[in-house]
C-alpha cells in the first residue's frame, strides 16, 4: 500500500471512529507499529489529525479535512445525489453552488449534460468554490461567476465580505446548497461561519433552494447556521435516508427525493 494510500485509510478510520491507537491502525492496514507511527507524525505536521499518546484524534471534524480525502466518503451516495439535483437544473438557468464534496459532483453532472453542450450560455454558473470554478471554467457553454474572498484551504471556498460585493448585485435561480447538517428544527449548517455567511448569500439571491445532502447529514445539528429549514425548496438526499426524517422535512414543506 503506498503512503498516500494509507494516509486516506487511516484518516477514513479516524473519520469514522474519532479516535485511532497505532497498533489498532497497524492490524487495520497490515503494516508495521512504525510506519503507522510516522505516518501519525506526517499527518499531524499537515494538521490532518491530532497525535495522542499511543495514537491519535481527528483534527475537528470530517468536513474540514481537504477535499481530495473526503470525496471518498460515499462516494456512490454522492454520485446519486448529483446526477438527480442537475436535472432539476433548467438551460439558461442562472445557478449558485457552494463548495463542498457533493456540490463538486453537482458541478461535474452538469458538465456531463449532454442538452447543456451549447448556448450562450447554456448556465451561468456562481460559486464561491474555487476548486468547482476551475472545473467548469474549461466549458465554453458555461458563463463562471466567482464570488471573490480569501481561500480556506480546508474547503477551496471563497469566505469574508469582499464576497458580498458580487452577490449583492445578482439575482439567481436556485442554489445548490452542500451542507454538514440538516435539521428540520435548526435547519442547514456548517461548521465554520464565514462559509455559512457566503452560503446564506447564495440561498438569499435565489428563488429556490436545492440541498444536496446524504442521508448521514440529515436529523443533525452543526456549529454555523445557513438558513431555516422553511428556506429549502428541495431536499436530494440518498435511499437510506431514515423515513421518520424524511417525513418530518416533508411535513415541513420541502420536498424530498431520496435516490
Amino acid at each position: 500500500m503506498s503512503p498516500d494510500a494509507r494516509w486516506k485509510a487511516l484518516l477514513e478510520l479516524l473519520v469514522e471512529r474519532g479516535r485511532l491507537e497505532v497498533e489498532e491502525a497497524a492490524g487495520e492496514l497490515g503494516v508495521s507499529v512504525a510506519t503507522i507511527r510516522r505516518d501519525f507524525d506526517r499527518l499531524a505536521e499537515q494538521q490532518m489529525l491530532v497525535r495522542t499518546r499511543g495514537g491519535a484524534v481527528v483534527h475537528g471534524v470530517s468536513y474540514e479535512l481537504p477535499l481530495r480525502y473526503n470525496a471518498a466518503r460515499r462516494a456512490s451516495e454522492k454520485l446519486r445525489i448529483a446526477r438527480a439535483v442537475a436535472e432539476l437544473v433548467a438551460p439558461g438557468e442562472a445557478v449558485g453552488l457552494t463548495g463542498g464534496t457533493t456540490t463538486t459532483e453537482v458541478a461535474r453532472a452538469l458538465a456531463a449534460r449532454g442538452d447543456l453542450a451549447a448556448g450562450s450560455p447554456a448556465l451561468t454558473v456562481v460559486t464561491n468554490a474555487l476548486n468547482i470554478a476551475n472545473e467548469l471554467a474549461v466549458r465554453p457553454q458555461f458563463k463562471i461567476v466567482v464570488t471573490g474572498g480569501v481561500a480556506r484551504a480546508q474547503s477551496y471556498e471563497l469566505v469574508g465580505p469582499l464576497a458580498d460585493g458580487v452577490l449583492g448585485q445578482i439575482t439567481l435561480d436556485v442554489t445548490v446548497l452542500g451542507v454538514v447538517a440538516l435539521d428540520v428544527t435548526h435547519g442547514a449548517a456548517a461548521q465554520d461561519e464565514a462559509e455559512a455567511a457566503v452560503d446564506r448569500m447564495l440561498c438569499e439571491r435565489a428563488r429556490r433552494v436545492v440541498v444536496a445532502a446524504d442521508s448521514g447529514k440529515l436529523g443533525r445539528r452543526a456549529f454555523a447556521r445557513i438558513c431555516a429549514a422553511d428556506a429549502v425548496d428541495t431536499l436530494v438526499t440518498d435511499a437510506a435516508a431514515d423515513a421518520e426524517a424524511v417525513r418530518r422535512f416533508e411535513d415541513a414543506g420541502i420536498r424530498v427525493l431520496a435516490v
